[in-house]
């Protein structure tokens, strides 16, 4: 089922209003959408948790959309953000896996990691890196790394927002 772009807005538009019928339809096709989406970005067994995920943030952020303006873009962006924030969970679980299964074993994977991630790094400017490695991977808070770069916290957050975004970008290429 493929729905158009001024239809999804429409449905958009009337489900903002309270109806009903609207707010299913627009579900179904957002959903078959996303399953589209993420179908070649995630393996098979998550990819329904997060077509969820991504439809709870989509009622959750609904009453922000603009009705004046194409949903296919806006569900673009949600869908977008939520990849990025699945990679991030991805990350971390694998980062506790080789903290308690390769405590006592060799290095190697945790030195092939770092060295994968340094390659990713090198396709970043400067500011991009440093603002990602302080927040993301030390655990610093904005505040700190912007005292620490000398760039403002806004510009922090920027960096590490446009860094993500082309690391992620990346990842899908490869």
């Amino acid at each position: 089922m493929r729905i158009d772009d001024g239809t999804l807005t429409r449905l958009a538009g009337l489900s903002q209003t309270g109806d009903r019928q609207a707010y299913a339809a627009l579900l179904t096709a957002a959903g078959h959408w996303l399953h589209r989406y993420f179908r070649r970005r995630v393996m098979p067994d998550q990819l329904d948790d997060l077509v969820q995920d991504t439809l709870l943030s989509v009622h959750r952020k609904l009453a922000s959309y603009d009705p004046q303006r194409p949903f296919a873009p806006w569900l673009a962006a949600v869908a977008r953000y939520r990849y990025v924030d699945w990679l991030r969970s991805v990350y971390r679980r694998s980062e506790t896996v080789l903290d308690d299964d390769l405590a006592g074993d060799s290095d190697e994977p945790a030195i092939a990691a770092r060295i994968s991630l340094d390659r990713l790094f090198e396709a970043l400017p400067r500011a991009q890196q440093r603002a990602i490695e302080l927040v993301k991977i030390e655990g610093l808070s904005i505040g700190e790394a912007s005292a620490s770069t000398g760039q403002s916290e806004s510009l922090v957050k920027v960096n590490i927002h446009r860094g993500l975004k082309k690391l992620a970008e990346l990842v899908e290429r490869s």
